[in-house]
């Protein structure tokens, strides 16, 4: 991620609004998107609530519980990793700790068979994740190529830095 600044602004009474980062604003937009949606695939994946409904068959009940928990993991990993995103810019993580520890998991992609069986909502919904998780994903490997690619001056700075706050 670049780190870009966002232009000051004014709220509805003309009074100046301090610039936040731009990575601020797209991380905490993705982490209410997330939380949306782990909050929907909670409620479409929740077995009870299936069985009041059509009664499905075994391999129906077998694909949902199959692809609710693909999806809940891939929400959970990307809230994870928003989460870890969050606590760098706060200055509770160091980069140091974020490169180590903080890296997306790699998607596993749904069943075509087992989305086949389920509700187009549901497959919605799973598609919905997917392309969150992707956007995600391009936002961590656009982070470490970026920082792989930091010129040297700026990795001496950073390990100065450490070296100070350590001591």
């Amino acid at each position: 991620m670049v780190n870009l600044l966002a232009a000051r602004r004014d709220d509805a009474y003309g009074i100046p609004m301090p610039a936040r980062d731009l990575n601020e604003e797209v991380i905490e937009d993705l982490y209410t998107e997330a939380l949306v949606l782990a909050d929907d695939a909670r409620a479409a994946f929740d077995l009870r609530f299936t069985e009041r409904s059509a009664n499905p068959d075994d391999l129906t009940r077998v694909a949902l519980s199959i692809e609710g928990l693909r999806t809940t993991t891939r929400l959970m990993h990307v809230l994870a990793w928003l989460l870890n995103q969050r606590a760098y810019l706060a200055g509770e993580l160091t980069e140091q700790q974020i490169a180590r520890c903080g890296a997306l998991p790699e998607e596993r992609a749904s069943d075509a068979d087992n989305l086949a069986r389920l509700e187009p909502a549901t497959c919605a919904l799973i598609e919905e994740s997917e392309r969150l998780h992707a956007r995600v994903a391009r936002l961590d490997r656009d982070w470490r190529i970026d920082r792989i690619a930091a010129p040297p001056v700026a990795a001496l700075h950073g390990r100065l830095a450490q070296a100070f706050a350590v001591g």
